[in-house]
């Protein structure tokens, strides 16, 4: 396959924007049906459920964005440090809504923004890894300011997506579009940060590794 093509930076924008709004329209549609629900209905127990489902969705919805903002958005100014303390607040909140287990075995410290947007990709990559559910444990070695990642997916049948593993290696995926984006995305902070990617299954485990490219 031929290397990664560059993207205009609009190019990307829009395909992120994509991606971000095709997280979120799900829990955002579960909210409108239970508004609908609450107007039509008069069974009290009808009612109860509708709200229940809006308490749910309302959560998921936030849990969502609060990730998105951090794994996607500009996170403060050039150069800015984010704490990994947040980053594990928000990558617990958008993992209860999931199928898989968070364990999160990063120390709190404060890191380049880009290292921390790279490792909550590599979370949204990790958890594809193990559709039907299980596992992914997230660790990291060296310093802050020249960290290695390690996450590791454990699960039922795990599996590397189609594709996933030329795209973190940086060849063209046979689309681009808001599906592929975000490992193209994540190929690009890795890059920007100076690291190299890489992603192997060994029998019922999917390990993803982000190290300094020396």
């Amino acid at each position: 396959m031929p290397e990664l093509k560059e993207l205009s930076a609009l190019d990307l924008s829009a395909l992120v924007a994509s991606r971000v709004c095709h997280d979120i329209i799900s829990p955002v549609g579960a909210i409108t049906n239970g508004l609908e629900v609450l107007d039509e209905e008069g069974s009290e127990d009808m009612r109860e459920f509708a709200m229940d489902l809006i308490r749910k969705s309302a959560r998921q919805a936030s849990a969502k964005l609060q990730f998105a903002r951090l794994a996607f958005g500009a996170a403060g100014s050039a150069g800015a440090e984010i704490d990994l303390g947040d980053a594990q607040v928000v990558a617990t909140g958008f993992m209860e809504n999931e199928k898989s287990d968070l364990v999160w075995e990063v120390q709190r410290h404060l890191m380049p923004k880009n290292f921390v947007k790279l490792l909550l990709n590599l979370i949204l990559i990790a958890n594809q890894c193990v559709p039907r559910g299980g596992e992914i444990k997230v660790e990291m070695e060296g310093e802050p300011s020249a960290p290695s990642f390690i996450l590791t997916a454990k699960g039922l049948n795990p599996r590397i997506p189609l594709g996933m593993k030329e795209t973190l290696s940086g060849e063209e995926p046979e689309r681009v579009d808001a599906h592929s984006v975000q490992p193209i995305y994540a190929l690009l902070l890795a890059r920007e940060s100076g690291m190299k990617l890489d992603i192997d299954k060994d029998e019922d485990l999917v390990k993803i590794t982000a190290s300094m490219d020396t």
